[in-house]
């Protein structure tokens, strides 16, 4: 079985028919990119053409007759110098032509590098169940021919080496997805090796324990509202991943919110294990979208921080409008008063700002008493005769 094999794999490529009328020499060759080659095509006795007769392509472009030696009245040679890369996966079609224009033979040039190391390999675990992998094609990048990445790993002191099977491509990136079976107490060595005709090369090891590469899905239902008639907040909650319910760990959480109108994003920093947060200094009757993501700490021990998850999906929600708070007022100046009521609060915020950011407690704690006697000097400004009341205490 296997002399029958190495036949048929030595069989030239004929395009034109099933009966072997001229045979292109070397067959399907390999080759380094700036190479040069030299091919003939031999006619068959059978045919009773002259070689002079004949003409080459390279992918469907004549080839100049400069380039060409008639080698005896059956053998037409080419000679190619500098060679590019290939067009294409499947190679370059050299074919040989009669004088008809009838494809009597035809050859697939593989013009390419040998495969860098490759490059910049990193791996998480998607709730400790996956081990998902991925890396860069390291120095030019393209080989131009088929090349075979396979990452394959091993625990790192009494493991069998194994392969990933699941390979996915995109932007010069590879990843490999592992579903099943990954141990969570023992350090992994995992690198990838890389192969093609023109030689190989091997990426440098990763030792990583999975625990130190964990990451979740987003927090699950995340929800913004409006905090009463307060025009420049909003609450925002949000689930833990359900996946980690039964691991022991302790989660930190981000959230970034942007206008509706802008593609720039705030980032809250400090929610820490908190699954709620108020955000603070918002524009009146604005509507605003909000994220959240998750990064699971301590695993099982770990003292290393998780991977962030990816972002939620944005949730919109708009702040009360000032224009609809004010709406039934009769006092004629009240327009005038707010507006001196608004330069004040505009005063005290920008030192509220500094301290509320994010989710911190005790400033929203002072925030809320001041807004509460915002509303009742409001209100008993409307009271004709009524003096302001008094300032109220604030508690730190």
């Amino acid at each position: 079985m296997i002399p029958i094999v190495l036949v048929l794999l030595l069989v030239p490529r004929v395009l034109f028919s099933s009966t072997h009328v001229a045979v292109i020499s070397p067959q399907d060759p390999f080759l380094l990119i700036g190479s040069s080659l030299t091919a003939t095509c031999t006619l068959s006795p059978e045919l009773g053409v002259h070689a002079s007769t004949l003409y080459w392509t390279l992918n469907g472009a004549r080839v100049s007759s400069s380039a060409y030696s008639v080698v005896s009245p059956s053998v037409l040679s080419v000679t190619l110098h500098g060679l590019s890369g290939s067009q294409q996966r499947s190679g370059d079609n050299l074919v040989c032509h009669g004088a008809d224009g009838h494809v009597l033979a035809g050859s697939c040039l593989y013009v390419g590098m040998p495969p860098e190391k490759p490059v910049n390999l990193t791996c998480w675990s998607r709730n400790t169940k996956d081990l998902s992998c991925r890396w860069s094609l390291g120095g030019q990048g393209e080989t131009h021919v088929p090349t075979k990445y396979t990452l394959k790993y091993k625990l790192r002191w009494h493991g069998k080496e194994k392969e990933c099977e699941n390979y996915s491509t995109g932007n010069e990136r590879y990843s490999c997805y592992i579903p099943r079976n990954i141990a969570l107490f023992t350090p992994y060595e995992i690198w990838v090796e890389a192969t093609n005709q023109l030689g190989s090369a091997t990426s440098d090891i990763t030792t990583l324990d999975i625990l130190d590469v964990v990451t979740t899905d987003p927090p699950a239902n995340v929800q913004v509202n409006r905090v009463g008639d307060l025009e420049d907040q909003l609450t925002v909650r949000w689930a833990s991943p359900p996946e980690l319910k039964d691991i022991l760990f302790q989660a930190k959480y981000q959230i970034r919110y942007r206008l509706e109108d802008s593609a720039d994003w705030k980032l809250v920093d400090d929610v820490g294990n908190l699954t709620s947060c108020r955000l603070a200094g918002l524009l009146p009757g604005t509507v605003y979208f909000v994220q959240v993501r998750c990064n699971p700490v301590g695993i099982f021990g770990s003292r290393k921080a998780g991977i962030w998850s990816d972002w939620s999906h944005p949730t919109a929600a708009s702040t009360p409008s000032s224009e609809q708070l004010q709406s039934g007022s009769c006092d004629p100046k009240s327009g005038e008063q707010n507006s001196t009521l608004r330069r004040e609060l505009k005063q005290f915020f920008g030192w509220v700002r500094k301290h509320a950011y994010g989710c911190g407690g005790m400033s929203m704690k002072l925030y809320d008493q001041w807004r509460v006697w915002l509303q009742k000097s409001q209100k008993t400004r409307k009271q004709v005769g009524k003096r302001e009341p008094p300032r109220p205490e604030l508690n730190f």
